[in-house]
């Protein structure tokens, strides 16, 4: 029985992980590290509320068998491009080094389509320059998501990506961009889950297509 760690663990594909792990035998201990109470309560649980900006205070806790993250912001929510950085890079790639310094054996990454330290679109080339330097760190087991437009209810209200997932959603049954169409949180979350349990060489990126299949739609 494993101890699964989350940050992330209050948004859209975090939320629907944590309800599975917590329902999922084969894991002894859920840790979430959030920034306020979550408002849970189960057995397995065990919650932190840390400071994001003070590493040096959450690190130590950083400990158990495999880091799941799916953390991210909004351009909007954040209010700029430096503090989209901040949460999306920085916050995530401070935990996944804890996790890598104390031996934490499994990190899953919550990435995104066309990921690429090369690309023109800044959000693009911020979850590249993630998955870059989350390689160089010493994970016996790393796998790395990249799914598209995410669907499913969220805390916070994000028109946009409301407006861009019917849009899609009218492309692709004209048979256009199936490979950027929308997928639920709560199938990203199954995927992340199955996907520790698939003997696997370390490092792989699994696509959209594949998430589907790895949740077993």
């Amino acid at each position: 029985m494993k101890t699964a760690l989350v940050i992330g663990a209050t948004g859209l594909v975090g939320s629907c992980l944590v309800s599975r792990l917590l329902e999922d035998d084969r894991f002894a201990r859920v840790v979430i590290f959030t920034r306020r109470s979550s408002g849970l309560a189960h057995e397995k649980l065990e919650e932190h509320i840390v400071d994001f900006d003070q590493p040096e205070i959450f690190r130590d806790l950083v400990k158990g068998d495999i880091l799941f993250s799916a953390l991210g912001t909004t351009i909007k929510t954040a209010g700029s491009k430096a503090v989209q950085y901040l949460v999306d890079y920085t916050y995530q790639y401070c935990f996944a080094r804890a996790a890598s310094e104390n031996r934490v054996p499994g990190y899953v990454l919550v990435s995104s389509a066309q990921a690429s330290p090369k690309a023109r679109s800044f959000y693009s080339r911020m979850k590249g320059e993630l998955e870059r330097d989350i390689r160089l760190l010493d994970f016996k087991q790393l796998h790395i998501l990249q799914p598209s437009l995410l669907a499913g209810d969220r805390s916070e209200n994000r028109p946009g990506e409301r407006f861009g997932g019917a849009f899609l959603h009218c492309l692709n049954r004209l048979g256009l961009f199936k490979r950027y169409r929308p997928i639920k949180g709560d199938i990203v979350a199954k995927a992340m889950i199955n996907v520790c349990f698939t003997a696997s060489a370390s490092p792989q990126v699994h696509e959209l297509d594949e998430l589907f299949k790895l949740a077993g739609c």
